[in-house]
């Protein structure tokens, strides 16, 4: 029985997004807790490509009527994707974050969380390692200036209009610290999710479809309560999930970095005019990073550029217009990949699973 763990592990550790292997081997108690033996055996059969039960079935040497329904399960409980292609059953490999993970959301045991949080850290470190990171950091609406050079897939508003299909689920991070009873009473429903995605969600009955006024309703409150947004990595990201440090994984585990700008990707930094700068500390305060310091002699706010993220927040906050958002210099900024699909294979060469 541990055998198909392991290798259910190895397999998903083949996957971009990675699922290392640890010395305690708390990853194989989290796929314990997510997966049947049925189930772990199966999905050793699925690829990152949607496939038919037939091929499936072929690879995995068993009957096709006998797998159909426990893919679709699978698929419910959301360790795989399934989608129906005009009257056809078509399932695909899902990495662990992002993917396996935030489809728990309704699933959620104290103990899974328990080990969630003692393997995250592991697996955020594996992550960090590559140039391409899943995930971004734009600027909230309020800090954007005519000044920055900026894209229309690095603005909120714009990503937002731009939807066909909207979908609002709970924030897992936040749902697993209220469980824990640790919880910030921020915003709940805070992960925007879009197009093909909205559908899957839907399907499964996580989170509600919301027109695009909602949606920017939403991300309105979430910046008053200092929430950053965090798009899918791409032009055309497929998400933007309201981030708080206190809850999300991925801005807790890189605060613990000394130099959190250069893990993010981001293309913008905050700055002072120091001669309108008052010392109010409300810059300070809402910084997710620790960003922001008081130079105690001046009495003004400084920012240590290698934690600034570029999220915004500290400008919402200035009542006297002295925080303000600059471009990074252009050899430091970077271009997104096209889409998700792009995002990926470009993690997969720089793990060199593509060569």
């Amino acid at each position: 029985m541990e055998d198909v763990y392991k290798k259910l592990a190895v397999h998903l550790d083949n996957t971009p997004s990675g699922f290392p292997e640890t010395e305690s081997g708390v990853e194989l108690r989290i796929l314990k807790q997510l997966f049947t033996k049925e189930e772990a055996e199966l999905d050793l059969s699925l690829v990152l490509m949607f496939e038919t039960v037939e091929t499936i079935a072929q690879k995995a040497n068993k009957d096709p009527k006998d797998i159909e329904p426990l893919l679709i399960e699978m698929g419910k409980k959301g360790l795989i994707i399934h989608v129906n292609r005009e009257g056809v059953n078509t399932f695909r490999l899902l990495h662990f974050v992002v993917g396996i993970w935030e489809y728990q959301v309704n699933r959620l045991t104290k103990e899974l969380i328990k080990d969630f949080n003692e393997y995250v850290p592991i697996l955020m470190n594996e992550q960090y390692k590559h140039k391409t990171q899943q995930s971004s950091v734009i600027p909230v609406l309020k800090s954007v200036s005519t000044e920055l050079d900026i894209m229309n897939y690095e603005q909120v508003e714009n990503i937002i209009k731009s939807q066909s299909k909207i979908l609002v689920a709970p924030c897992i991070c936040r749902k697993e610290h209220d469980i824990m009873g640790k919880g910030c009473g921020k915003l709940s429903e805070a992960c925007l999710i879009f197009g093909s995605g909205a559908y899957i969600y839907e399907s499964r009955g996580i989170g509600r479809t919301i027109s695009r006024e909602e949606a920017l309703e939403i991300v309105k409150e979430g910046v008053k309560q200092g929430l950053v947004p965090q798009p899918s990595n791409a032009k055309k990201p497929i998400n933007i999930c309201l981030c708080c440090d206190c809850c999300c994984q991925i801005l807790k585990n890189i605060k613990n970095f000394e130099a959190p700008a250069k893990i993010v990707s981001s293309n913008f930094q905050a700055n002072v005019k120091i001669d309108e700068c008052t010392g109010c500390q409300a810059c300070e305060e809402i910084c997710p990073m620790d960003a922001i310091d008081m130079d105690e002699e001046k009495i003004v706010a400084t920012v240590n550029l290698d934690r600034c993220i570029g999220c915004g927040l500290c400008v919402t906050v200035c009542e006297f217009d002295a925080m303000f958002l600059k471009d990074k210099k252009k050899k430091e900024k970077i271009e997104p990949p096209a889409n998700i699909v792009e995002t990926y294979m470009n993690i997969a060469k720089e793990k060199g699973l593509i060569f």
